[in-house]
């Protein structure tokens, strides 16, 4: 063998050495799923999308990604822009519903067309700019948490150009169910996270609209998982200046409803309790003048009464003071129905968080059963195509 042939030979080693090397790190990248509801967005979608774009390609030396868009019943141009972007790019994928369902269909349909290792979901107006993505991503491979939020209420987060009412709304909204939710989180309706693919997949969802945000805190709650988040910049101002023909597509008022309702979730006996003891111990103040009544009555009865005296008080006291006597005993019964109705709605909660445990255990084994069945039929599938044929 001549010197140069080694020296081929050795170059050609160490050249795929190094492929293979490069080969494995690509392939050993994470796949981060980018998933984006939008609702009559036609006058910001291609920039948004340009610039989302534009920002994974900077993030390709760490992560594989692609881009999952979901037209929820859109009546302008968004489902034609949106595939139009598509069409040049082999890693977005458009889908349509027919017509506006809500957030939480749209996020539900979306996390089931995911196959990202990661799955983030962004407001496609970019009231969030691209820049949490990473931010996002780099928490959640640090901690290996399964869930991320981006908070602009904790420490460190800043709202800007958000109208002072909607401002108000929110803080007070996250403030009332940080507390149901046992003050853990300075967030729970922010859109923007980051979630383990494999188990927001796994995670069944019931809420078609805005209220799947605390749902989707709730029920991972339930499953014991590890929720982090990370200090936000919530900006209108890229919104604003898209012009005043925009409007948010949630309404004030049923964004109040579902908040409540969204507390009643996480602790539901407190709607009960709290209210039944506060009944309770007005009611105790209230009997307690019924029995000052009854005795200031009783002691100045004469001995020699040819009826009961006991009896003959408790009239004379109800003659005199009839309110005290019907305010004390209605609000003593309605404050033991209220604590009843608590205790039962501790119990069913109770309950329901074993149910779902145990069904979400069941589900996370059953797509896992279903995921290696696949890979094995396509592995086979492969095997054959390359045995050569005579």
């Amino acid at each position: 063998m001549s010197v140069d042939s080694a020296t081929s030979d050795d170059d050609a080693a160490i050249l795929t050495e190094v492929s293979s090397t490069v080969s494995s790190t690509v392939e050993h990248r994470p796949l981060v799923s980018i998933v984006l509801p939008a609702y009559n967005e036609a006058v910001i979608i291609e920039d948004n999308l340009r610039l989302l774009s534009e920002y994974m390609r900077s993030l390709e030396s760490r992560f594989r990604w692609e881009m999952v868009i979901i037209n929820d019943g859109s009546r302008d141009e968004t489902g034609e822009l949106a595939e139009a972007f598509a069409r040049e790019r082999g890693n977005v994928r458009v889908y349509h519903h027919i017509k506006n369902f809500g957030l939480g269909q749209a996020f539900k349909f979306a996390f089931g067309k995911c196959h990202g290792d990661y799955v983030i979901t962004l407001d496609i107006d970019l009231s969030y700019s691209p820049d949490h993505i990473e931010r996002l991503l780099d928490k959640i491979t640090e901690t290996k948490a399964k869930m991320v939020l981006a908070s602009p209420y904790m420490s460190g987060g800043k709202i800007s150009n958000v109208p002072g009412l909607r401002r108000f709304m929110s803080i007070w909204a996250n403030r009332f169910l940080s507390i149901f939710s046992h003050g853990n989180l300075s967030t729970l309706t922010c859109m923007v996270r980051a979630h383990d693919g494999r188990f927001i997949r796994a995670l069944n969802l019931r809420a078609t609209g805005m209220e799947v945000m605390p749902e989707t805190v709730y029920k991972s709650m339930i499953m014991r998982a590890r929720i982090e988040q990370i200090p936000a910049h919530l900006d209108w101002g890229p919104q604003n200046t898209a012009g005043a023909g925009r409007s948010s597509s949630m309404r004030m008022l049923k964004h109040i409803i579902s908040t409540l309702l969204s507390g009643f979730l996480f602790r539901p006996f407190m709607f009960f309790i709290i209210p039944g003891l506060v009944l309770l111990l007005f009611a105790l103040y209230v009997n307690s003048w019924m029995f000052i009544h009854f005795f200031e009555i009783y002691v100045a009865l004469p001995m020699e009464l040819p009826t009961d005296r006991v009896s003959a008080a408790i009239a004379a006291a109800y003659a005199q003071y009839p309110h005290t006597f019907i305010v004390g005993l209605l609000s003593l019964m309605l404050s033991v129905q209220l604590i009843s109705l608590g205790i039962l709605a501790l119990q069913n909660k109770t309950y329901f968080e074993e149910i779902f445990h145990l069904g979400s255990a069941v589900k996370g084994l059953t797509m896992r059963e279903g995921r290696v069945e696949w890979e094995a039929e396509n592995s086979e599938t492969r095997r054959s195509s390359e045995v050569p044929h005579d």
